[in-house]
């Protein structure tokens, strides 16, 4: 029987022409950080050449300055244990654009089981991290306002009511929208509430969080839980939704009861935002008690 016929390229043929075509970042970097490999998709990426990468410690080359430390611990540690993690961090290209890159490495060894250099496959997930970034912040803006929605707004009511350093909430609950709803219709009910969302963002502090709670219901989530300060930022809420607003035939005016809770130690979010709802409706229900309050035009729904 005849010896069998090769088909194809050889092995070694077939490697490099793969490893010439592929667009993942290869390269290899010898136990003190120098390069002695470098593949066309790495060249490419640094605006090196293979011959001008030769040699070259890879921190010097491509890692942003503040990894430098981590990327010599990294090597230190893979030459010292034989044993090398997945990593993910920022590369820099040779015109200086700062890209994400997620790193599988593995120690190569000699024949007596010493490792000797350390092989790189890097992945450009730049992309896939701006995507993932753009769909977390949709699942916690509200679409209409651009506001942090009731999912957000519960994030960050968890995290400062367990830093211990106290939270406080206003609760703001539109008076006069269901009139304006109803009359003129939910295309102007909606721009009332842009408007609104627009007017509250502008008075909050570089640390509140202004959320949309749900239909005309808003919540303004402060750190600070002075209660002098707060009643300040409630009057200003009120004055700011009182002014008048644009509408189909002529201005518009709606008013806000606003609620304000202080966090107490054991306080769940739930229980915050009940107090803080509760004296809502203690200010819808005794208007003269809140200072500024507006009064209410075209109806009193809401």
């Amino acid at each position: 029987m005849g010896a069998q016929r090769q088909v194809g390229p050889l092995p070694d043929q077939l490697l490099r022409d793969f490893v010439d075509a592929s667009d993942t970042l290869l390269c290899i970097v010898d136990g003190r950080g120098r390069i002695l490999f470098s593949n066309p998709a790495l060249q490419r990426f640094t605006g090196r050449t293979e011959k001008e990468l030769a040699g070259e410690r890879f921190w010097d080359v491509y890692v942003v300055p503040e990894h430098v430390a981590l990327s010599q611990d990294a090597i230190a540690r893979a030459m010292a244990t034989g044993t090398a993690h997945p990593q993910e961090g920022d590369w820099l290209t040779g015109a200086g654009e700062r890209r994400r890159v997620a790193m599988r490495n593995t120690v190569l060894r000699d024949e007596a089981g010493r490792p000797y250099a350390l092989g790189c496959v890097g992945l450009d997930v730049t992309d896939d991290r701006r995507r993932e970034a753009q769909l977390h912040l949709r699942a916690q803006t509200d679409l209409l306002t651009g506001l942090a929605n009731r999912g957000a707004l519960f994030d960050a009511l968890r995290a400062g009511l367990d830093s211990g350093s106290g939270c406080a909430l206003l609760f703001c609950d539109l008076d006069g929208f269901k009139t304006v709803n109803d009359e003129l219709g939910h295309a102007v009910g909606d721009a009332v509430l842009a408007e609104t969302a627009r007017r509250m963002a502008g008075l909050a502090g570089p640390e509140d969080l202004v959320a949309r709670f749900g239909g005309d219901e808003f919540v303004i989530l402060c750190p600070d839980p002075d209660r002098t300060d707060l009643r300040r930022l409630a009057d200003r809420v009120v004055a700011a939704v009182r002014a008048p607003l644009p509408g189909p035939h002529g201005p518009l005016s709606v008013g806000v009861s606003v609620g304000v809770a202080v966090g107490r130690a054991g306080d769940t979010p739930d229980d915050l935002i009940s107090r803080a709802d509760r004296a809502m409706y203690g200010a819808k229900s005794h208007p003269h008690r809140q200072a500024g309050r507006p009064r209410r035009t075209r109806g009193a729904g809401g």
